[in-house]
């Protein structure tokens, strides 16, 4: 519409039909519109202050304390004006009864403030019967103003009625949130620290939408993002009016589509407090006259006194500024729905100051309605002590002194409620549940005990008959170090203890329980462990008396149990990254008996006491065969080596093994039935069956298997061969099968004539021998050295007989060289040291001449 009118304006102007003066004064008011629209004034303004008190019953309180009046109520007010105050105001007490129900002229009660009466005495009137608002207007003094206000009420109560609504809503609104925004200035000035706490139990007592992103940020950010965005903060609650009913229904109805420009209801949310400034503002512009013009006066309790708060400054020229200000309105008391935030919790009665957290009813942590409130604490002989209660927003709820308490007059369950005051009447507020501190008697639980460990942070849980009362936990190790620990309340009887053993040793601790009210803290002791294994599980044959128990750090198993049935330890094995613990049953006769089906529940002990839950199952019958004959086909290459191996167990590295084996369980082999041959390490392995042709069945229970072991393993492997049946995925036990070696190719004997001197083995591979020898007794060995990469080797002269060589894969057997000793011509070196040999003997015999000098001629010659 502005926007309009300066179109309309400049188009007027061009045609000469308007001054420019009148233009200018219409873009003024253009711009100033506008600018009113960019978002309501705070109210920032102090204005006057009022005395305003209300007695019912003998009773009197001041006013906001009274959160509503009745029939016959005594209102006193005064205006508290300065001494220095010019401008004379006509103070204007006003009773509604109804949007179309104009009230009668007796219901306006006038009192001039500038006159000694009114200035002393005040103003004292009575809530007539049949209304139901109250208006309090301030009017600078003309000669007509009474008669003014009485004719502007009069002609359009509807519009009063509704800005004495909203005045009152948006006074309760603001109180709230300008108590939310004092909290969080003063934590933040104080110890900004604690808003991470303080906050959202602050907004939680407020109904205020507190953003939770905000305590995210770094402290020094937090309060003020949590200040952010005031016009959206409130949140309505069940105790006031919702301005979404106040704005689309009702006598205000035909203001729902002008608020709906606002920005504030363009964004999509509503705010009481700014949506009820703009609908008053909208309100009492529409009552502007020549003379007056109607501004609003927002009350906040101060004292025992109302300071009265504007938006607006007030004009003292025509038009002047009217104030508006709002009682409480004439209707039933409404009691505040207030409510324990936890009902089913128990709280402690020795706490010097006990919090009670409640919600629900925000106007109790805001004004002044509930007062007097106190506790009420039900003693053990039925009589009830009262102990002084006061609101806290800033921790949640009320704030009980049980400084004066007699606790010995308490039992061990306390009930309690909050009583006191709202206005004028009786409040019963909500009950509580109260436990008075004892010696409690502490459990930890079963499963937690079991699995504490070192190395790392564990979590247990400790139970007690109540647990309200705990004000602080600490863990002492055995050198009587303290650690701080982290506990939380989970239920009534249990708390959650986080125990920091990053660095703790195994061994007992002692955990170190104060509460409220005792005398000294409660020692309970804990017992660590080092870090547990894995059990994976034990699984057991049908018939078998040993079972597999799988999972890690094993060595520390003491035993393991089904039932009465014990299994104790036996060799431990590890197989491609994973422990294997054979278990041998006590009583073979109670193993054989268990039976194939469901999971058994287990047991394993360790040797620290500890004691696991683990699932054993019983499976199928381990298959059983037996070995019945195998027979070595030598490949060229072996015969090349010219060694006869004694040991009919030991299987060339180049030869074929072929063996029979006849199965005892199952009754019959199967065309998907294997056989497994490997090295005893595990290290190579390979599976003969039907499909790959290396196994063959003679019968249903005979299979004949053959096995080329360089073909299958390579020229790596040597040593003990096993093997075993796989049927119908079980496996049977291993069972020994051969010694796989690898043969040197042994090529020559070179031996001299003189038997004192030594042969000469020629030949490749020669590494693979251990050792050599010309007597089966070994007497006087010539060991090969590790890495000899030769291809000769100094032997013994065997003589009329043969070299015996002991293989470095399989050195226990001695085996036989074939090649028979070659004996070399007599060469002169070797006749001249048999010469030698003989001179040295006659000269040394008895009776011989002697040696001339070495330097004589004789020897010279």
């Amino acid at each position: 519409m502005p926007i309009a009118w300066l179109r309309r304006c400049c188009l007027d102007y061009i045609h000469k039909t308007i001054s420019l003066s009148r233009c200018r004064d219409i873009a003024l008011i253009t711009a100033l519109a506008t600018a009113a629209h960019a978002g309501p004034a705070p109210f920032d303004l102090a204005g006057p202050v009022l005395e305003v008190k209300i007695t019912r019953a003998a009773q009197t309180l001041p006013v906001f304390e009274v959160p509503n009046l009745s029939v016959g109520d005594q209102i006193w007010i005064r205006a508290d004006l300065p001494s220095t105050q010019s401008e004379h105001f006509l103070l204007v007490i006003a009773f509604l009864s109804g949007s179309t129900n104009p009230p009668p002229k007796n219901w306006f009660y006038p009192c001039k403030t500038w006159t000694k009466e009114c200035a002393r005495d005040g103003l004292t009137v009575t809530v007539p019967p049949g209304a139901q608002q109250v208006l309090l207007f301030l009017a600078p003094e003309t000669g007509g103003d009474f008669k003014t206000l009485l004719g502007a009420v009069r002609g359009r109560p509807g519009t009063f009625v509704r800005t004495s609504q909203d005045l009152n809503q948006a006074a309760l609104d603001r109180a709230r949130l300008e108590h939310y925004l004092s909290a969080i200035r003063i934590l933040n000035n104080e110890d900004s620290a604690k808003l991470k706490i303080a906050a959202p139990l602050l907004a939680r007592s407020l109904a205020i939408k507190a953003d939770d992103k905000c305590l995210d940020r770094l402290p020094e950010l937090q309060a003020p993002c949590l200040m952010q965005g005031q016009e959206s903060l409130i949140l309505n609650d069940g105790h006031t009016t919702s301005i979404v009913e106040a704005l689309t229904s009702g006598p205000g109805s035909d203001l729902a589509m002008e608020a709906s420009y606002t920005p504030q209801l363009s964004y999509g949310y509503y705010s009481p407090y700014i949506a009820s400034i703009l609908d008053i503002a909208r309100i009492l512009d529409s009552l502007r006259v020549a003379q007056y013009q109607y501004i609003p006066a927002l009350g906040a309790g101060r004292e025992d006194k109302v300071a009265l708060t504007l938006n607006t400054a007030p004009s003292f020229q025509n038009p002047k500024s009217v104030l508006v200000a709002a009682l409480p309105a004439v209707e039933q008391t409404q009691v505040p729905p207030l409510h324990a935030v936890n009902p089913a919790e128990t709280y402690c009665a020795n706490k010097t100051r006990l919090v009670l957290p409640v919600e629900g009813a925000p106007l109790v942590f805001s004004t002044g309605y509930a007062h007097d409130m106190s506790l009420s604490v039900t003693r053990s002989d039925g009589s009830i002590v009262h102990l002084p209660a006061s609101p806290d927003a800033l921790q949640g709820g009320y704030v009980v002194d049980t400084s004066g308490l007699d606790f010995a007059s308490l039992g061990n369950n306390v009930p309690a409620s909050l009583r006191g005051k709202w206005g004028f009447d009786s409040y019963q507020g909500p009950s509580f549940r109260l436990m008075n501190s004892r010696a409690a008697i502490w459990e930890l639980d079963a499963g937690d005990a079991a699995n504490l460990s070192v190395g790392r942070q564990n979590t247990v849980r400790l139970r007690a008959a109540g647990v309200a009362c705990i004000d602080g936990m600490t863990l002492k190790d055995s050198q009587g170090k303290e650690l701080v620990t982290e506990w939380k309340t989970v239920k009534p009887n249990e708390i959650e203890v986080k125990l920091p053993l990053q660095d703790a040793q195994p061994g007992v601790l002692t955990l170190m329980v104060t509460q409220f009210g005792a005398s000294g803290p409660q020692a309970i002791p804990i017992r660590v462990f080092s870090d547990a294994g894995r059990f994976e599980g034990f699984t057991l044959h049908a018939g078998d008396t040993q079972g597999t128990l799988q999972g890690s750090r094993l060595d520390e198993v003491a035993s393991l149990s089904i039932g009465k049935l014990l299994f104790i330890p036996g060799e431990l094995s590890t197989r491609a990254g994973r422990e294997g613990l054979l278990m041998t049953a006590q009583d073979a006769q109670a193993s054989a008996d268990l039976k194939r089906g469901r999971p058994i529940a287990a047991k394993v002990t360790l040797l620290d006491g500890r004691e696991f839950p683990l699932a054993a199952s019983v499976d199928s019958p381990r298959p059983r065969v037996t070995l019945i004959n195998k027979s070595v086909q030598s490949s060229s290459t072996g015969d090349n080596s010219n060694l006869r191996l004694i040991d009919a167990g030991e299987l060339p590295q180049d030869a074929t093994l072929t063996f029979s084996v006849r199965t005892d369980v199952p009754a019959a082999f199967s065309q998907n039935d294997t056989v497994e041959v490997a090295t005893a390490d595990g290290s190579f392995t390979a599976t003969l069956g039907v499909g790959n042709a290396a196994m063959t069945l003679e019968n249903s229970h005979v299979a004949v298997i053959t096995l080329n072991s360089a073909k299958a393993f390579g020229r790596a492997a040597f040593g003990p061969l096993q093997f075993r049946v796989n049927a119908g995925g079980v496996a049977s036990d291993w069972q020994p099968l051969a010694t796989l070696v690898r043969l040197p190719a042994l090529k020559a004997i070179d031996c001299p004539a003189t038997p004192e001197l030594a042969c000469k083995l020629s030949g490749s591979d020669l590494y693979l021998i251990d050792s050599l020898s010309n007597d089966p007794q070994f007497a006087h060995p010539v060991q090969v050295p590790e890495g000899f990469l030769g291809s000769a080797l100094p032997v013994p002269h065997p003589g009329a007989g043969s070299l015996y060589v002991k293989l470095r894969d399989d050195p226990s057997v001695i085996n036989l060289a074939t090649l028979a000793a070659r004996q070399l011509p007599v060469s002169s070196v070797e006749l001249e040291r048999s010469v030698s040999r003989q001179t040295a003997l006659v000269e040394d015999a008895p009776g011989a001449a002697a040696k001339p000098p070495p330097n004589t001629p004789h020897n010279s010659q």
